[in-house]
């Protein structure tokens, strides 16, 4: 008899959803690395981007210094597997990084009012750069988000939610979309007054050029340049 529990166990666990509780938790593990590498791809173009634009005559200091200080704090969140785990530390990791989205929207969109930066090259490659990186960011947050809605109907369901309570395995918190597009929502940008945001418009005002203002994402392309490979 005892011989024959040994050699039904694996039947048994393979029936209750333990197999699955692994193979999906280890998903969702590869899939949150990912989220955070390209995250840290996307960091360690700024100081670049910074650099670059700082040579720019004129340019708005205020946009410079937000991309700086939501680089600082996005990058200040002590990253831990525990991290994705908490509901709250999740919520702080994503906002700080909406907020980065948001200040780099800004910067590429006030960049619009400067023929010369938009010429120069090492820019213009640096912004595809961040394109492509804006993009794998969204396909890795997504299948990150998939990977756990997966993992969290197996441990809701009947019968492998009894599996989940006997093993420990409980339900994980994910990214709420919604409020992280909330964040990253670019501000209005008056390019007769760079650095400021638009004022209501004055009757004696100069209407702002279309370009740049129109500016929504951060997967904006180049100038001159094709949308960077995923």
């Amino acid at each position: 008899m005892a011989g024959a529990l040994v050699l039904s166990a694996p039947l048994l666990l393979s029936g209750c959803g333990y197999n699955e509780f692994q193979n999906l938790d280890e998903q969702v593990n590869a899939s949150w690395s990912e989220v955070l590498s390209q995250y840290q791809r996307r960091s360690d173009l700024i100081p670049n981007i910074v650099n670059t634009v700082k040579g720019e005559a004129n340019f708005e200091q205020e946009t410079l210094t937000r991309v700086v200080e939501a680089r600082a704090k996005a990058t200040s969140i002590q990253v831990t597997p525990e991290l994705a785990k908490d509901p709250e530390a999740l919520k702080r990791f994503q906002a700080a990084q909406g907020e980065l989205s948001s200040a780099l929207s800004r910067l590429l969109a006030v960049s619009e009012a400067y023929p010369t930066l938009q010429s120069n090259q090492g820019f213009r490659d640096l912004r595809v750069q961040l394109e492509g990186t804006e993009n794998r960011i969204t396909v890795a947050r997504n299948r990150y988000i998939k990977s756990v809605q997966e993992y969290n109907g197996l441990t809701r369901r009947f019968p492998t939610n009894l599996t989940a309570k006997m093993f420990g395995y409980e339900v994980k918190p994910n990214f709420t979309v919604q409020n992280e597009a909330a964040i990253s929502a670019p501000p209005t940008v008056n390019f007769d007054k760079p650095g400021a945001a638009a004022p209501a418009p004055a009757p004696a005002q100069t209407p702002a050029p279309a370009t740049g203002a129109s500016a929504s994402s951060l997967t904006l392309p180049g100038p001159g340049a094709a949308p960077a490979s995923r």
